[in-house]
């Protein structure tokens, strides 16, 4: 009984966990030495290899020969772009890029695609330095602070790095991230609405000037991390790299799982009301791969939607985990909760 309640708990927490609207997939913003119109070019081709590995998860698209076409007529698929000058005389450029034709470019690349729903992740980090250890913040060390949200906006990927005030420092010491104490740090991620949860430790290697890294996912089966060495600076960006790819793996629709439009009955029970059906079928319109949605059948509070979508039924699913509208329907008298492929049963949340 006990493995239950604790079990039923966890699924709880994961699914009360939300995903967030990413703004800026469509956008990126280089530096550029001047305003002339050949390193506008430049850099809104650039801009382009951005917005494209935002919405991939991907790198290697770069020499996709459709992708190298596209960068010949970079500016049939632009919206507008700006320029960005700060008082010390840098420059910046901004490139916004039409939704639709670059969503076009990628499936006719045939790569994956990635909604604007996704994950957030809190990123807890302790450096020893100088053998003494300290959490990574915006008052501690900003520039590697900044380095991880630069870097996690490169993948389009909503980070946060916890305050550390006196609410976060009450429940999460350097040494519960040190040792990755999970439960308290899962705990305390929830102030910040965090679905997936890493920890990390930063140190210099004995007699060596390089640093390593240790980080890992708190709801990691095993206590086993991912090590690197090298430079500190690189060694954050590799995390955030590599944690992107994975996130990427998990979340985007493959282009060779299904061309056609698919129908699927979904069921959504706590509508009490008119009001919250028609919010329920809107928020399931709003999933980048779903085209329509009916209403089928009502009794009580429980409603049966059939949801015609550009995606499989798997995919369907990673959209609607990252809906704060919708939780897997909770069973009381079954052990799993499971959402199957022939079952698709949720309860009503709201926004």
């Amino acid at each position: 009984m006990a493995l239950r309640l604790f079990l039923l708990g966890l699924f709880g927490w994961c699914m009360a966990a939300s995903a967030v609207e990413v703004t800026d997939l469509y956008e990126a913003t280089l530096e550029v030495d001047n305003k002339t119109r050949a390193k506008r070019v430049v850099a809104s081709q650039q801009a382009l290899d951005r917005v494209i590995q935002k919405l991939t998860g991907r790198t290697e698209h770069l020499n996709h020969p459709l992708i190298r076409q596209s960068k010949k007529r970079i500016s049939d698929y632009m919206l507008k772009y700006e320029y960005i000058e700060s008082a010390d005389g840098d420059i910046k450029i901004r490139v916004r890029f039409e939704a639709d034709k670059v969503e076009q470019l990628v499936r006719d690349s045939n790569l994956p695609l990635w909604g604007n729903r996704r994950p957030m992740i809190a990123i807890w980090l302790v450096i020893e330095d100088n053998l003494r250890r300290e959490f990574v913040t915006q008052e501690s060390y900003p520039q590697l602070e900044r380095l991880i949200y630069d870097t996690a906006a490169e993948w389009g990927i909503p980070v946060v790095v916890p305050l550390m005030d006196l609410t976060d420092r009450a429940q999460v010491g350097i040494a519960e991230v040190w040792g990755n104490f999970s439960e308290p740090v899962e705990a305390a991620s929830m102030r910040y609405n965090a679905e997936r949860v890493i920890t990390g430790r930063l140190f210099k290697q004995p007699n060596s000037s390089s640093w390593q890294l240790d980080w890992r996912y708190t709801d990691t089966d095993q206590f086993e991390s991912t090590q690197q060495v090298g430079d500190k600076q690189q060694l954050l960006i590799a995390m955030i790299n590599d944690m992107s790819t994975a996130l990427a793996a998990e979340y985007v629709i493959d282009p060779n799982r299904s061309y056609a439009t698919n129908s699927t009955v979904l069921t959504v029970d706590k509508l009490t009301s008119f009001s919250k059906i028609e919010l329920a079928r809107r928020q399931l319109l709003s999933i980048s791969t779903v085209q329509d949605v009916d209403v089928i059948y009502r009794q009580g509070d429980l409603v049966k939607f059939e949801v015609e979508h550009g995606s499989s039924v798997v995919d369907l699913q990673k959209s609607l985990k990252l809906e704060r509208a919708f939780s897997v329907f909770v069973d009381p008298r079954a052990f799993y909760q499971v959402a199957s492929a022939n079952n698709l049963r949720y309860s009503w949340v709201g926004q």
